[in-house]
């Protein structure tokens, strides 16, 4: 056998030898991350894995800041007759019919709120419109409502509801492409939805909030204080508050 044959199968046996170990070093890892996703996904593909934690995030309700424990006492001083289940049944309606006027570009299918939240809603549909897009918010799904925040400042006082909930979510052009989320896959969020009323007039510097205040029945004077029983001009007795004064005026996506 000359010189060069023998070159040539050494080489041979140096190539099969450098193949053996890179298809051995293949198995191995392949190995590894079957016996990795068997252990983290309960499956030897990983991809099947992914695709199942990601399908578990999408059906997994977001958590609320529930601070009802705590701030309701102290809005139950000030208002007596509030109704928290009356008000975070509204703020849930409200929210809801926000998200269904985003999807059908009509702002009347707000079910309540006052001017600012209205105004904030047809700014939305307008750039909406001006982008040529079509934003959808579809199968809405509540899972849990709490009171998130309650201040008091400048004459206002304002209870944040946080709600959980899922819907499907797409974003498209004018043609009907898909250009974010997908109708398949449910999107969990949460969501702040303020409530306003108005404690102080003479504090308020927007004049589109002072149809939120209170009234006595008798002589029409505005009832300032927080929780006021007895009109300070003519001192007639507020029997009841009525629910109604309060007014939303906010709904924002918690990120």
């Amino acid at each position: 056998m000359s010189a060069a044959m023998i070159g040539i199968i050494v080489i041979l046996v140096l190539v099969l030898i450098v193949i053996g170990c890179v298809a051995y070093g293949i198995m191995r890892v392949k190995n590894a991350v079957e016996d990795f996703s068997r252990d983290a996904f309960c499956t030897p593909d990983i991809r099947e894995g992914f695709k199942q934690v990601e399908e578990e995030y999408a059906s997994t309700p977001k958590s609320v800041s529930a601070m009802t424990s705590l701030y309701l006492p102290k809005i139950k001083r000030d208002f007596p007759e509030f109704q928290y289940d009356e008000m975070k049944v509204r703020a849930e309606n409200v929210l809801t019919s926000y998200l269904i006027a985003v999807d059908r570009m009509n702002k009347g299918d707000l079910t309540e709120g006052n001017k600012e939240l209205s105004d904030k809603l047809e700014m939305q549909i307008e750039m909406l419109k001006a982008a040529g897009q079509r934003e959808h918010y579809k199968n809405i799904e509540i899972h849990r409502t709490e009171i998130a925040d309650y201040k008091k400042r400048n004459g206002r006082c304002i209870i944040t509801f946080q709600t959980a909930l899922q819907y499907f979510h797409m974003l498209e052009d004018e043609t009907g492409k898909l250009l974010e989320g997908s109708g398949e896959m449910l999107t969990q969020s949460r969501y702040n939805t303020d409530v306003i009323y108005i404690q102080d007039r003479e504090k308020v510097e927007d004049e589109r909030d002072l149809s939120l205040g209170i009234n006595c029945p008798n002589c029409g004077a505005p009832i300032g204080g927080i929780g006021s029983k007895v009109c300070e001009y003519c001192g007639t007795p507020i029997v009841e508050l009525n629910i109604y004064a309060w007014s939303f005026c906010n709904v924002t996506e918690a990120k």
